[in-house]
């Protein structure tokens, strides 16, 4: 039964959808916005905001727990190094979802996930 399950599933399997995860959230990461669907959208920001909660405390068991999810060693270091220490003091909602318009080729609705980057005057 599927009561109470929240985490949508994409239309693919378990495999694919974790890949389909585990690169999107190094592209972020790594590049700080990506352009995606909304659906996609929606499941990898709690995919990544989980990863930005253990890149705040930089140990080797969560630096391995990390690299477990991102499979990608220039991410995790970018993770524990700059975005670990920038949401510090952040309690949540480090990934905000902006919405684009709809795709010319298929009109699904597309839309840009980024880092919230805090602006101090």
């Amino acid at each position: 039964m599927r009561h109470r399950k929240i985490k949508s599933r994409l239309n693919r399997t378990t495999s694919h959808r974790s890949a389909l995860l585990r690169n999107m959230a190094s592209s972020l990461i790594e590049y700080g916005r990506i352009e995606t669907t909304l659906a996609k959208a929606k499941v990898l920001r709690s995919y990544v905001e989980k990863l930005v909660t253990l890149g705040k405390v930089d140990d080797i068991s969560k630096r391995r727990l990390a690299f477990s999810r991102l499979r990608n060693k220039k991410a995790t270091d970018k993770l524990f190094k700059e975005l670990g220490p920038m949401f510090k003091d952040r309690p949540g909602g480090y990934v905000r979802i902006i919405k684009m318009g709809f795709r010319p080729g298929d009109a699904s609705p597309v839309g840009l996930i980024e880092f919230v980057t805090r602006e101090e005057k």
